[in-house]
């Protein structure tokens, strides 16, 4: 059976889709022929207009899922606009960083109602529709490198994305033999909003740097291209693995 990274006719769910690896991501889709649903909190006319650029249908869902009342409209809305949802990104995430002798209950929760508890259950509310036609679907979930590191300052975010890591190969064992694949990219350290803060302190920028053996921060389109395969039919028989793209941090 040949495979194929044609998206065409393909309607995508991009969560935190109005900046960064959200928008990257969302427009990688497009570019591989999906239509895409945008959800975040803010404007998305940037990520509109990219994907439209690429030839893509676009609708755009503002909501806040640092609790889960948005979720069912999230669904019903993507089911409107394009009849069915046929891949989930799950890439709205947050950060809070202290010591962990001084981390606060609110930092906790904040961050692990957004990257974990959300994440669980619009991937639930998704998959019941994927699984009420017949139709199977990819879910892809947005890990980090802290899913298989420590880190420092960021226990909450460590903890969310470890257990993302998780859940990406509990879902996997439940739905594979019923057509939907569930899979995770790590990211390594890019340039986005999360990391303004390590960009911006010259020893962590230059530690970081010192240990990317590509020898720079990742770009938001180096994301891409993962995407787009792990949504393929290429990615048929790949289940709960979660990809590391981080310019060989990992290897080092």
């Amino acid at each position: 059976m040949p495979f194929s990274f044609d998206l065409t006719g393909k309607n995508a769910v991009v969560t935190g889709a109005n900046t960064g690896l959200g928008q990257a991501i969302a427009v990688a889709l497009a570019q591989a022929g999906a239509s895409i649903v945008g959800v975040g909190r803010s404007s998305m006319d940037e990520t509109e207009r990219l994907c439209r650029e690429a030839g893509a249908g676009f609708h755009a869902v503002q909501a806040d899922l640092s609790n889960l009342e948005p979720i069912e409209r999230i669904v019903t809305e993507a089911v409107s606009a394009g009849g069915r949802i046929d891949i989930l990104v799950n890439n709205a995430g947050i950060i809070r960083r202290a010591d962990a002798i001084d981390f606060t209950e609110q930092d906790w929760d904040d961050v692990m109602n957004v990257n974990l508890k959300s994440t669980f259950f619009l991937s639930q509310a998704v998959a019941k529709t994927m699984l009420a036609d017949e139709g199977g679907g990819k879910i892809i979930n947005i890990a980090s490198l802290l899913s298989f590191q420590g880190g420092i300052r960021i226990p909450s975010y460590t903890a969310s994305k470890s257990g993302l890591a998780g859940l990406t190969r509990l879902l996997a064992c439940e739905w594979a033999a019923k057509g939907i694949n569930v899979n995770a990219i790590a990211p390594g350290y890019f340039v986005t909003n999360n990391t303004e803060a390590l960009r911006a302190d010259p020893k962590r920028r230059g530690e970081i740097l010192a240990r990317i053996p590509a020898g720079r921060w990742g770009d938001p389109g180096d994301l891409g291209g993962a995407a787009v395969f792990l949504a393929s039919p290429a990615a048929r028989y790949i289940h709960g693995i979660v990809l590391p793209v981080d310019g060989g941090w990992l290897a080092r």
